[in-house]
């Protein structure tokens, strides 16, 4: 593919996408997904997930470096897509090719610790496209401009700032409102909610790191939600 290829959309969908990595996840962790992003596609590596569960894949993007030749033979050749170059990862490679209202990401958190921050950092630079990391028992995402949760009360709400943001909430144990977010100076892990939770955020820079049983009620706001997303970054 030419130096233009990250700019292509080679995968349009008006459903939400299941993105596999290649990193710790279950069958389970993959059905789940499945159940809400019903269009797959896997990131290099993350065809053997996909390949173990019996799961039909629209597409596999990456440098396939660390796919198996007896995986790809099985994927039609016309919905492989090879991209050699590597200043960027498979996950960041993925999101840059995929067109649709909302991605979820199984096998991107748990294992190394390098991948993890690496997928923290892409979801920042690609945080025009929705997009919810599942791991263990909690999802990530960056923090949107408005959103509502269904949160009870006690349970933990973190944000962790990327760069400098700020920004107002209600529902929560300490409010954010006033408060200078930055990862060198303020950070905002373990928070709780009294109850339902209003957050709103003046720049795409947070982390929101929310229990794992609120993914459904956070894809639905993600995907109906006018102010679910940001702006394309410059450059």
């Amino acid at each position: 593919m030419g130096k233009n290829a990250l700019k292509e959309r080679i995968v349009i969908s008006s459903d939400p996408v299941t993105l596999i990595g290649g990193g710790e996840a279950q069958i389970s962790d993959l059905m789940e997904a499945l159940r809400l992003a019903p269009v797959c596609i896997a990131a290099d590596r993350g065809a053997e997930l996909a390949r173990q569960a019996g799961v039909t894949l629209e597409a596999v993007i990456g440098d396939f470096d660390s796919v198996t030749a007896d995986t790809l033979s099985l994927i039609p050749p016309d919905r492989q897509t090879n991209i050699s170059e590597q200043e960027t990862t498979d996950f960041d490679k993925s999101l840059a090719c995929i067109d649709a209202p909302l991605v979820v990401g199984v096998g991107f958190l748990g294992g190394r610790v390098d991948h993890q921050l690496a997928a923290l950092h892409t979801l920042a630079t690609h945080a025009h496209r929705p997009c919810i990391l599942i791991a263990q028992t909690e999802i990530m995402l960056i923090a949107p401009p408005f959103m509502t949760l269904p949160t009870e009360k006690g349970e933990v709400v973190s944000l962790f700032p990327l760069g400098p943001v700020m920004g107002r909430s209600e529902g929560l144990e300490w409010p954010i409102d006033g408060i200078a977010f930055d990862p060198l100076s303020k950070i905002g892990t373990s928070n709780r909610a009294l109850g339902p939770v209003t957050l709103e955020v003046f720049t795409p820079h947070a982390i929101l790191i929310l229990p794992r049983r609120l993914i459904q009620p956070v894809v639905q706001a993600l995907v109906h939600s006018d102010a679910a997303g940001w702006p394309l970054r410059a450059g």
